[in-house]
């Protein structure tokens, strides 16, 4: 016998399960997906540099990076090469940051080239590898402009934007050291500072009588201060030597 199926029949049943109770039952909730469509290249960017503070550059891994933003690392992959691209990225996005937050001065560049090492230990050694790449370019790009507005002469102009900026990567690249060296051991700077004063204190006067006479100072000494304070030294021989080019001109 033919059986008759009606396409406006619902049956009352499916597998034993009245329907009712079947279409009433709860439905069981789905693990949350994973956001990859919105990952972006900012957006990682922004995680490893908080990695990258936390646990400096052997705390940054794909792995740490993707459990991070809950992503697998193909998706990570798509927007960046390898983790020496990634540092190199999020160095750039710092010392653009610090730009940007500072005064059109080269006073104010320095600056904020400091407090931005001081605050990310890591990107003294970050731009020390990206020699050539975009973070040091675009540092010694606004350096230069400062220098050309000085006034200083074209001959000079590599020698005095070459001296500012390794005194700026030297000098708070030493003092982000310093900081990362005094955390590992576990140390805060009076301590460490009180130390290395005494010890000063107790050398041989007739091999060491300048260092002795600085031990107190040094105790005392404020790095951000004396780190501008060398700032303004170049600048003074850098405005000296715009003078002088000047004088040299107006004389012909």
């Amino acid at each position: 016998m033919a059986i008759v199926r009606e396409w406006n029949v619902i049956p009352s049943s499916w597998n034993g399960i009245p329907l009712v109770s079947r279409c009433g039952m709860p439905k069981k909730s789905r693990a949350p997906q994973r956001r990859e469509d919105s990952l972006s290249r900012d957006r990682i960017i922004e995680t490893a540099i908080e990695l990258l503070d936390s646990a400096g550059e052997g705390g940054l891994t794909f792995r740490a990076l993707s459990e991070r933003l809950a992503t697998g690392p193909g998706a990570i992959y798509w927007h960046i090469a390898n983790k020496g691209d990634l540092v190199v990225a999020a160095c750039d996005a710092v010392i653009a940051g610090a730009m940007q937050a500072q005064g059109d001065t080269l006073h104010g560049l320095a600056a904020g080239m400091f407090d931005a090492m001081d605050e990310h230990p890591w990107i003294g050694s970050a731009l020390l590898q990206a020699a050539g790449q975009l973070p040091m370019v675009r540092l010694f790009e606004r350096i230069g402009r400062h220098v050309q507005a000085l006034g200083v002469p074209k001959a000079g102009q590599w020698a005095a934007a070459s001296a500012l900026l390794h005194y700026v990567l030297g000098v708070g690249g030493q003092n982000a050291a310093n900081r990362l060296s005094a955390q590992e051991r576990e140390i805060d700077r009076e301590g460490f500072l009180g130390e290395v004063s005494i010890a000063w204190s107790e050398l041989d006067e007739a091999e060491y009588p300048f260092t002795r006479s600085m031990a107190e100072q040094l105790q005392q000494h404020d790095d951000r201060a004396d780190f501008l304070a060398g700032i303004d030294l170049i600048l003074g021989g850098i405005s000296g030597m715009a003078g002088t080019a000047a004088r040299k001109r107006s004389s012909r």
